[in-house]
Formats: C-alpha cells, structure tokens, sequence
C-alpha cells in the first residue's frame, strides 16, 4: 500500500466524488449531435507550448485508423529531421517542409514571404486534390497574420474542399476571420516553462 492519505488529498477526493457523482447524476446526451463523418476546421492558437504537438497526435490518430494524412510546415525547412520527422518517416506519412527556418531569424523577410505564398498554393493543390482525410498547415497562422497569404483565398479553398477533409491549423495569433470560420479553436496558455527558468530546449521534448 501507499503512503497514509493526507488531509489535504483527503478533502480533494471527497470533493471530487461530490462532483462526479453530481455530474454523473445529472449527465444527459446532447440532442442534435451529428453522426459520420464531416470535415472540420481545427486550429491550435496561443502563446502556450504543444500547439504543433497536439497536431501530430491528431495526425498519428488518423494514420491509426487509415486515413490519409499529410503535414505542410510553413516555418521549418525542407532538410529538418527532428523527432516528428523521423517519426513520420518511419510510419512513412508524408511532409513538406516550406520555409526558411524561424522568422526571427531571416535575413531576407521578403524570400521568407515570398516561400510563403508557393508554400500556400502546394498546400491549396493538395486540399483540393480529394487526395488526403487530413492535412495539417503547421505554423499557417503567421503567413495569414503577416499578411504574407490572404484569408480570403484561404477561405475559398477551406469551403471549396471535400466535404469530409479535416484541416488543422497551427501557430500563434490565430487571425479572428480563421477563428471565427474554424469548427474547434484551442488556445493554450502558458502557465510555467522551463525555458524561462534557464533550462534550453529538449531532444525528444522541443524537437
């Protein structure tokens, strides 16, 4: 057996049990909810870590029950190989990296622009295909936000795809016309991070 339950823990649990056994209680199936599949618009936005991360486990539930995944990175090149990248070699699901690296670091914001837009339109192409069930524009929220890519054709893509295609969108400051338009919006808030306490980034953690 574990150690003896604090007073603390003791209140917590009994606290809790009240409300789960409230809420089990009271616990009814919300009417109207569709059923099969449809395609959603998801968007993971905030200042917070694990915006890309959530993305990859969605990428890595879809695989498991064989849909046809693909990622597009707007910010990392297309010679990165870290974690994720060898991960999804080895399930053998495809990626594209379109950018230059991070955009604090360019030294041309123009070229940084320009891969961009050419990024957008591989990405386009492929959403209009009906070729894949999920595609994930990683780090899409700055291009839209720097006006580097206009929502407006972004919008006519995402309403002009096969109806069943999940899209999901990643980075920080979401604009408020994708918000707006997205079926599920996620922002995650940072409350602590190693990084701020002097500790650098992890292998297998960061990248």
């Amino acid at each position: 057996m574990g150690a003896p339950m604090d007073e603390t823990t003791k209140q917590r649990r009994e606290a809790a049990m009240r409300e789960l056994t409230e809420q089990r209680d009271n616990y009814r199936k919300k009417e109207g909810i569709s059923k099969g599949r449809r395609g959603l618009v998801i968007v993971n936005t905030g200042k917070g870590k694990g915006k890309t991360t959530a993305a990859l486990g969605l990428m890595m539930r879809a695989h498991g029950r064989g849909l046809k995944v693909k990622m597009f990175q707007f910010l990392k090149h297309d010679t990165a190989k870290f974690g994720e990248h060898r991960t999804l070699d080895a399930l053998e699901v495809p990626y594209q990296g379109l950018g230059d690296g991070w955009t604090w670091r360019s030294r041309d914001l123009e070229n940084s622009a320009e891969m961009a837009a050419h990024g957008w339109e591989l990405a386009r192409e492929a959403i209009l295909s009906g070729e894949y069930d999920l595609i994930v524009l990683d780090e899409f929220t700055y291009p839209l936000k720097y006006g580097w890519v206009a929502w407006a054709g972004v919008e006519e893509t995402l309403r002009a795809r096969d109806p069943n295609l999940h899209v999901v969108i990643t980075g920080r400051g979401a604009i408020p016309e994708l918000v707006e338009f997205a079926d599920t919006v996620s922002e995650i808030s940072p409350v602590k991070h190693a990084y701020n306490q002097g500790i650098g980034g992890q292998q297998g953690i960061e990248y």
